[in-house]
């Protein structure tokens, strides 16, 4: 939604998902010609045809088919292939060129480091055996990569696959393929034999000249919240007064509105401690008793903690206001050790049922692109 607000209101503007909002949201922007795209329904674009595929998971994600000239191109990037889609895909070769997802994401992992198993740091094997499938000439790693702040941990945990490692795992089962490296500002060319590398983008300026890869360090130090929150700036008295408010009505209004949970472990009362760190590195802790989709803030001290979540009071303010994805939110989720008994009964629990989470996220499509409508006036 960022990237539409740079195009003339005049562009045609073609698109798959699932859910009508976003192209209520993208005529927002005042575009006025905006296409919905039907899976396996090619489309015309000048002398492009192009065809949108079915994603393993279709809400979130999309493939695209781009035929031209003779040629036949494959946008996977940030998607994953499922196998109906792939003997589909399969009929369609051969293949000259395949965008793929080079990268895996520990946005989960990173919510609780202490729990976590280090990462192989190589491709998962369905994409190995896909992309020997699909046998295509060309391969680009591409994918949805981002650096997080200098000081940021995230940086060295958050990708684990580098772009040697899948140069090395592709080639050792498609030697005959050819891996195109693209970083920012690059251009190709290409034709029924080659790629061929052609002048860099004058309108994007490069801030590294020399290739980077990813480290993935799975002995990093990992600091705690508190010191993540020092190093995120000031935080105004708006702020504090939102994230309170929140906090104390809310919160709770917003959780007794969503389903139960999927799995068990909230189906007998369970004491949540949510811990908001001001930029001091301070925590302001609260309390509350839940049960299935209930919940009542206690004040009780001595009642037997079963489950943390910890954030910053910047971010938890950017996550309500201005759209904050959980991707960045320093969110840590149980990253400590409780009794054994709760411990035993963790083993079967799924983090992505955090109370936090679920209040902040279940059931939210779009909410950056709709802070940034609002923050313009166009919403």
């Amino acid at each position: 939604m960022e990237s539409l607000a740079l195009l003339d209101r005049e562009t045609p503007i073609y698109g798959f998902c699932v859910f009508e909002e976003f192209f209520s949201l993208t005529r927002k922007l005042g575009f006025k010609q905006v296409y919905s795209l039907k899976l396996n329904h090619p489309v015309q674009v000048g002398d492009f045809t192009v065809t949108p595929r079915r994603a393993l998971d279709e809400n979130v994600d999309s493939l695209f088919q781009i035929q031209a000239q003779g040629l036949n191109i494959l946008n996977v990037v940030d998607s994953w292939i499922d196998y109906e889609t792939l003997e589909l895909l399969k009929q369609q070769a051969p293949w000259d060129l395949i965008m793929w997802p080079f990268q895996t994401m520990r946005e989960i992992e990173v919510l609780s480091p202490s729990r976590a198993e280090p990462a192989s740091g190589e491709l998962p094997p369905e994409w190995i055996e896909q992309l020997k499938l699909l046998n295509p000439k060309s391969v680009i790693p591409s994918s949805c990569q981002f650096q997080m702040e200098d000081w940021s941990w995230y940086n060295k945990a958050f990708f684990p696959i580098s772009y040697a490692q899948f140069q090395k795992q592709v080639c050792a089962v498609l030697p005959n393929t050819d891996i195109v490296r693209l970083d920012p500002s690059c251009s190709i060319e290409i034709n029924k034999s080659r790629v061929i590398r052609s002048t860099p983008l004058s309108w994007m300026k490069r801030l590294e000249k020399n290739e980077v890869d990813y480290v993935y360090d799975p002995d990093l130090v990992v600091p705690n919240t508190a010191e993540v929150a020092r190093r995120l700036g000031p935080n105004s008295q708006q702020m504090r007064s939102r994230v309170l408010k929140y906090c104390q009505s809310e919160i709770k209004d917003r959780y007794r509105s969503l389903e139960e949970p999927d799995g068990v472990y909230f189906g007998r009362p369970v004491v949540w401690q949510l811990s908001v760190f001001d930029d001091k590195g301070s925590p302001e802790q609260f309390r509350y008793v839940i049960q299935r989709n209930q919940i009542t803030e206690v004040t009780d001290q001595e009642f037997s903690v079963g489950w943390t979540t910890e954030v910053p009071l910047v971010k938890l303010y950017a996550a309500l206001e201005l759209g904050e994805s959980l991707t960045s939110m320093y969110v840590r989720i149980n990253d400590t050790r409780f009794s054994e008994d709760i411990e035993k009964r963790l083993g079967s629990a799924d983090f992505m049922e955090d109370p936090l989470v679920r209040c902040l996220f279940d059931g939210a499509f779009a909410s950056y692109q709709k802070a940034q409508l609002k923050i313009r006036g166009t919403e």
